[in-house]
């Protein structure tokens, strides 16, 4: 089969064999892949982000079942399912059932493939690690990604009072108030913690997810409310920074880091039943959604990924297959 593996410039099409499932694995036809940041690095090799040589790099699919492994009961052939699985980044891939989910009437492939890590990521940080309650100030750093959108909408959705979105983008900044942010903000602008401080009447953020890490760590708990949290997902600004002790402990801030790369599949089946469990209805009914970007055939997933590397767009970046 054709698939996506890394290499020294980037992915590359070429033909592998095709995967054999586990008892509890889906085997899937896929019909349409979602780019996600970490693929950036697993197409150049870098194997803390999955990469394995002459294997089909990407986490994020939709498509139709093909084969039911012996131990799945709740799927079958021919279902309609995305998932959050290695190895997207081919004509066919597997994904154990507890990362698959059925996908609801009127969603097309495209959409579908641009939700699993969404709502997975950014569920279990705001609700989970982040224990966000009704009535809280929520940030959402890196909000102009699919997974940044898709958590301005969670939080909204889960009570959040007043959320904020970050960008350093002027136009992707403009529309993130059109997915939930009641303020959007620049960590370009040296007085942004105090545009945030103003606008929460000086009482600061409950619960930050953070994916820029980096410099602006110390900002960010410069802005953090007595006994609030703040949850990394990731570190699109570095990894390494000064760090504010005295305003952690001064705060008494629960800074909590989380990635899915040391879960086991047991965690990752629970986290993907929650989602289920708290908002599925509004995956059903459209209220959570993700603009797409641009949609690239397969064979362009170079192109794809230099615009990516680019860093213009909105929203999610699709592979059709």
């Amino acid at each position: 089969m054709k698939a996506g593996v890394a290499s020294p410039n980037g992915v590359v099409i070429q033909d592998v064999p095709e995967p054999k499932p586990k008892p509890t694995d889906l085997l899937v036809k896929v019909k349409a892949i979602a780019l996600n940041r970490a693929d950036l690095g697993s197409a150049k090799g870098d194997t803390s982000h999955g990469a394995a040589a002459g294997k089909p790099i990407g986490g994020e699919f939709s498509g139709e079942v093909i084969e039911v492994g012996a131990d799945v009961r709740d799927f079958k052939k021919g279902d309609r399912v995305m998932c959050h699985s290695p190895g997207s980044h081919a004509e066919v891939a597997v994904s154990d059932y507890g990362r698959a989910v059925k996908i609801p009437e009127g969603i097309g492939f495209e959409q579908a493939a641009t939700l699993p890590i969404g709502l997975n990521t950014l569920h279990n940080a705001l609700v989970t690690a982040g224990r966000l309650k009704a009535g809280e100030n929520v940030m959402v750093q890196g909000a102009s990604s699919g997974v940044g959108i898709i958590g301005l909408q969670i939080a909204k959705l889960m009570g959040a009072k007043f959320v904020v979105g970050t960008s350093t983008n002027e136009a992707r900044r403009a529309r993130l108030k059109e997915f939930g942010a009641d303020l959007a903000v620049s960590t370009k602008d040296q007085d942004w913690p105090k545009q945030v401080l103003d606008a929460t009447g000086g009482k600061g953020l409950h619960l930050t997810v953070d994916m820029l890490s980096g410099p602006t760590v110390s900002q960010t708990m410069a802005c953090t409310a007595l006994l609030g949290r703040i949850v990394n997902i990731g570190r699109l600004a570095g990894m390494k920074a000064e760090f504010d002790f005295d305003a952690h402990a001064r705060q008494r801030i629960d800074y909590i880091g989380v990635t899915f790369r040391t879960r086991t599949i047991e965690e990752i089946r629970a986290i993907t039943a929650a989602v289920k469990n708290d908002i599925w209805d509004a995956v059903v009914s459209g209220k959570l959604s993700l603009p797409i970007d641009k949609v690239f055939a397969f064979e362009q997933a170079d192109d794809a990924y230099a615009h990516m590397t680019a860093n213009k767009h909105f929203g999610k970046i699709v592979l059709r297959m």
